[in-house]
């Protein structure tokens, strides 16, 4: 089947009829995209909205990127190679430093250089001389990713939670760990709360109580 085109030639042989839906729209999204080419940047920007999606930044310089990212807080991010690599990778560094969102890397012709520094950098995903059905499906499964991969990153952090709350319960009450569990696990039936809830009350209130460090005392000077 023949190839439909990239994304910027989607919109360049389109002309005005880009700012038609180029597919079935798909759940709405806000998107944040940065290209150091503005001309790019704005062909990508109807793309965006041709895919039914909400383009809430379209940002070029690094230094004002990050900010923009925590205070909009997209869905999902879009970062274009433009003239330089490095700064299409600090671009990336930005966002990822300061959003909880998956970013998408969009070249333009395949670098697995670039690729691969990208991948370093955080992205979870990044599609080639794609067209703008190309891009919604890498948006979907990136998603889908994203939110497994936070799902796993939750369940790590539950589980450190309730191994530590064990701990403080084995050394209060000298049980082990099986009892200790259990007794986790019976309060939490006994007043309707999670098992890690019951855990992270456990570890807060023995932060709260624990003795402070003390400061060793200073020994007086010897006397004349």
């Amino acid at each position: 089947m023949e190839r439909s085109g990239s994304i910027i030639e989607h919109l360049s042989d389109r002309g005005d009829r880009s700012r038609v839906s180029l597919v079935e729209p798909e759940p709405h999204l806000r998107v944040l995209i940065a290209n150091e080419k503005r001309d790019r940047l704005e062909l990508l920007a109807q793309v965006v909205s041709g895919l039914g999606h909400e383009v809430i930044a379209r940002e070029i310089y690094v230094k004002e990127v990050g900010a923009v990212t925590e205070r909009e807080r997209p869905d999902v991010a879009l970062v274009g190679l433009g003239l330089s690599s490095e700064h299409a990778l600090d671009l990336i560094t930005e966002i990822v430093r300061e959003s909880s969102c998956p970013v998408i890397a969009l070249l333009s012709a395949k670098d697995p250089e670039y690729v691969h520094e990208a991948a370093k950098r955080g992205v979870f995903a990044y599609i080639v001389d794609g067209d703008a059905q190309e891009l919604q499906s890498a948006i979907d499964i990136t998603l889908q990713r994203f939110a497994e991969y936070q799902s796993l990153q939750g369940a790590f952090g539950r589980r450190a939670l309730i191994e530590q709350a064990k701990g403080i319960l084995m050394a209060r009450h000298a049980v082990d760990a099986d009892r200790a569990f259990d007794m986790l696990r019976d309060h939490s039936q006994h007043n309707g709360r999670k098992v890690v809830d019951v855990a992270q009350a456990i570890v807060d209130s023995h932060q709260l109580l624990s003795p402070p460090l003390t400061e060793p005392a200073s020994a007086e000077p010897p006397r004349a």
